[in-house]
């Protein structure tokens, strides 16, 4: 794991000009930090030190380091009693680097994480509530990326950022063969023979465990109309006829040519990856990011963006990034945290990251630009978008529920079996971490 602490020398101009028109957008944020801190934290004469752990939200890592650099620097100027050190983290291995910091005591004040970790740490009290950090605008945030982050009636994340998935195809290789983009489950299971006999598959999927359920089978599972949980959260709900539709799908669909060979162990990647060599018809879940991938690779003009498929019901993941507050940060740098939250969810500090990153907000006074298809496409998928399902063990029940998927799909398995095997797997999980 490689750990970048902001200390030292600015990174040069030179050095980012893929981030340069991100880095002018950041250092505005001095003008508007002022308004967001706190008069505890700007009081007295001993600086408060706040350490944040800051994930790829940006993918390219040059313009990433200067966008936290620049980030960085504008904050401490907007409060002078604040030493913020932001660390750049990698996804790899997130939640034991995460759990070992909480065990040990150690690490950061505030740490970048989804709904599903926050329910996690929040049960084994490895974070403490923020409803102060966002107690003077708390109106102007889009309801659900609250709703995301409140547990027993308290606020455990500050949403600063709200990613969401949606179809992209490869229209070149539709308008080839003379078929319609799909939209629904039928249209896929129409297209997959015609595209097979070209050597084409008419759908990507990411069978590895490196890729989160929550971006290819949980979808899937949400089109059928069927949940990963029960309401209560006290139960497992996959393995239901919903559930099994969902994954007799993706079988119908292997069975057909429909998705690349290696679908039961690919991993999420566009580059180098079928779909980036014209051999993949479209994507289901695509972020912003891939889809620059995918044009990248295949031509602008080659591929584009549209609402998420339909199964029973339209459904696609799209959940709001959290800022957490973790219980080792010590009351006396309490404020200082606050007023840190409260400066990167402002709807200044949203618009420059979401233009550097390519999200979309959280706000309602943070707008995107309706101009862009792209976004255009993205804040429609938001409508039928799931944040995913929070439960402590939901990390476990996808370590138990992504193999079994495997096997079904390598034809070990039937669908019902498989469901069966990780259910029962799942009950246990839940039945030991009930006591």
């Amino acid at each position: 794991m490689i750990t970048q602490k902001f200390r030292g020398p600015r990174a040069t101009r030179s050095a980012v000009a893929t981030a340069a028109i991100f880095t002018a957008a950041a250092l505005t944020l001095s003008a508007c930090g002022s308004s967001s801190a706190s008069p505890e934290a700007n009081s007295g004469q001993k600086k408060s030190e706040v350490t944040l752990w800051m994930y790829p939200v940006i993918k390219d890592e040059t313009a990433s380091k200067k966008y936290w650099q620049d980030t960085e620097a504008a904050f401490e100027k907007a409060n002078p009693n604040i030493d913020l050190a932001i660390e750049l983290q990698t996804f790899e291995k997130r939640d034991p680097q995460i759990s070992a910091a909480l065990a040990a005591g150690s690490g950061p004040d505030v740490v970048l994480i989804t709904p599903d970790q926050a329910a996690t740490y929040k049960n084994v009290r490895g974070l403490l509530p923020v409803d102060k950090a966002v107690e003077k605008d708390k109106d102007s945030f889009y309801p659900t990326t609250l709703e995301a982050a409140t547990f027993d009636g308290e606020l455990y994340g500050v949403p600063i950022f709200q990613n969401v998935n949606t179809a992209a195809y490869n229209t070149k290789i539709f308008a080839d063969a003379d078929l319609p983009l799909p939209k629904t489950w039928d249209d896929l299971r129409s297209a997959a023979p015609v595209l097979a006999k070209k050597g084409i598959a008419v759908m990507d999927y990411a069978g590895s465990p490196e890729q989160t359920l929550n971006l290819s089978f949980y979808p899937l599972l949400w089109q059928a109309g069927g949940t990963v949980f029960t309401d209560d959260a006290k139960d497992v709900a996959f393995d239901s006829e919903a559930g099994e539709a969902a994954l007799q799908l993706l079988i119908d669909l292997k069975k057909l040519g429909g998705l690349p060979v290696d679908a039961a162990t690919d991993g999420p990647k566009v580059e180098g990856a079928p779909i980036a060599a014209g051999k993949v018809a479209m994507r289901a879940t695509t972020s912003l990011a891939e889809l620059k991938q995918m044009r990248a690779a295949l031509g602008e003009e080659n591929v584009t963006l549209r609402a998420p498929l339909q199964g029973t019901v339209q459904a696609t993941y799209g959940n709001p990034g959290l800022l957490a507050l973790t219980s080792i940060n010590k009351k006396d740098n309490r404020d200082a945290a606050y007023t840190l939250m409260s400066y990167l969810s402002s709807a200044e500090s949203q618009k420059a990251l979401n233009a550097a990153a390519g999200n979309l907000p959280t706000r309602t006074d943070a707008g995107t630009p309706s101009s862009d298809p792209d976004l255009v496409a993205m804040n429609e998928a938001l409508k039928t978008a799931n944040p995913g399902e929070s439960s402590p063990v939901a990390r476990q029940v996808m370590g138990t529920l992504a193999p079994n998927i495997q096997a079904a799909l390598r034809g070990d398995v039937s669908a019902r079996e498989a469901l069966d095997r990780a259910a029962e797997e799942a009950r246990g999980i839940l039945q030991r971490s009930a006591k």
